[in-house]
């Protein structure tokens, strides 16, 4: 028997990658058939098995379509991609803390919902970055300074969030 916040979790990791997906429909290019039913596979089988990589591969497919189909400037649709797509990875991690009969505890729960928070603070900040770029030249060492950017965000944010005492 499934607990009720499994069943939430995998819910979550069963749509978050499908709503992603199809949120370049709304932006002006569906995705083939072939290709949700290909993304609707690979999340049953994640939420099947959370804590395999599937997922992980998954997201690689719907940011490959969100590349491949949208040419022109990013649209809103993509900062509910993101947000999708953050949920669903942090849902199958919390899904993998235990068998589908566990019920997640509020500590667990009280740890990661605000690590997911941060993670998607940078969403807003990124898509206001990139509209006001959209059609600039790119500049000599932009790319340098982007990873830089990401490394020091990443550096803070492991100090300010702390590791907890080693517990995941």
């Amino acid at each position: 028997m499934i607990s009720r916040s499994q069943l939430l979790l995998r819910a979550v990791v069963a749509v978050g990658p499908v709503l992603a997906l199809l949120a370049t429909g709304p932006a002006g290019h569906w995705p083939p058939w072939w290709l949700v039913l290909a993304v609707v596979a690979g999340t049953g089988a994640a939420v099947a098995a959370p804590d395999s990589p599937v997922l992980a591969g998954i997201g690689l497919v719907v940011l490959v379509w969100w590349t491949i189909g949208l040419d022109q400037g990013v649209p809103g649709w993509a900062v509910l991609a993101a947000v999708a797509l953050v949920a669903a990875h942090l849902a199958a991690l919390l899904a993998s803390y235990g068998p589908p009969a566990m019920p997640l505890d509020a500590a667990t729960l009280r740890r990661w919902v605000p690590r997911g928070a941060v993670v998607l603070l940078v969403v807003p900040a990124t898509f206001a970055a990139v509209r006001v770029l959209h059609g600039e030249p790119e500049q000599p060492g932009i790319w340098l300074l982007g990873v830089t950017a990401a490394c020091v965000a990443t550096v803070v944010a492991t100090i300010a969030l702390g590791s907890g005492g080693g517990q995941r």
